[in-house]
């Protein structure tokens, strides 16, 4: 089968963000940047996908949308909407990083990542980097947040972290992210990207 046919298979198949799953229409505005903050914080422990993503659709629905409501939340709040996703064994500790992530943010970036993305002046690492000063985000939340919000800061384009790569890698398609990037358009980079790792999580 040749590449872009596979390429476009995947994204019948499997070709659904994260964000979109968790309810998350997204685009360069700050509730859905902080929305898709929330959901890499939520996917940056050992838990399934599937639970940090119901995790993040409780959290919305009890109104924690933005780091201003995060915040003003009772750290009891955010462990009960944790509870109710079974979001089990990290639920205490994931509650108390939501807070001071939604602190910090409202501290140094007045509650807008529009403002950190102005920070990093357009550098993806520098993006990244920034990104991974939030309670709980290191290089694996950093990388998930750059493949999902790939689709609305362009600058972060061609996005495929390391479980991407190895997946792609298994079904004969490109290994290096410039290649993938290649197979599809540019909107369709946050799909393909999520498209591998879904198959690579579903081994």
């Amino acid at each position: 089968m040749p590449r872009s046919a596979k390429a476009e298979r995947l994204l019948e198949e499997h070709g659904r963000t994260y964000a979109e799953e968790a309810g998350i229409r997204l685009r360069n505005t700050p509730s859905p940047l902080y929305r898709l903050l929330t959901l890499c914080v939520l996917l940056s422990v050992r838990i399934k996908a599937d639970i940090a993503v119901s995790a993040a659709r409780e959290l919305s629905a009890a109104g924690m949308r933005t780091p201003r409501a995060m915040a003003e939340a009772s750290w009891q709040d955010r462990v009960d909407a944790l509870g109710r996703a079974h979001y089990r064994r990290y639920d205490e500790s994931t509650a108390t990083a939501l807070g001071d992530g939604a602190r910090l943010l409202l501290d140094r970036y007045r509650g807008d990542l529009r403002r950190l993305r102005e920070e990093a002046d357009g550098d993806p690492e520098r993006i990244r980097g920034l990104l991974r000063e939030f309670p709980r985000i290191g290089p694996v939340g950093a990388d998930i947040f750059s493949r999902e919000a790939q689709g609305v800061w362009p600058e972060l384009r061609p996005a495929f972290d390391t479980r991407a790569r190895h997946a792609a890698a298994a079904l004969h398609l490109p290994k290096t992210p410039e290649g993938l990037a290649g197979l599809v358009t540019g909107d369709d980079l946050p799909r393909l990207a999520a498209a591998l790792v879904r198959v690579e999580l579903a081994k």
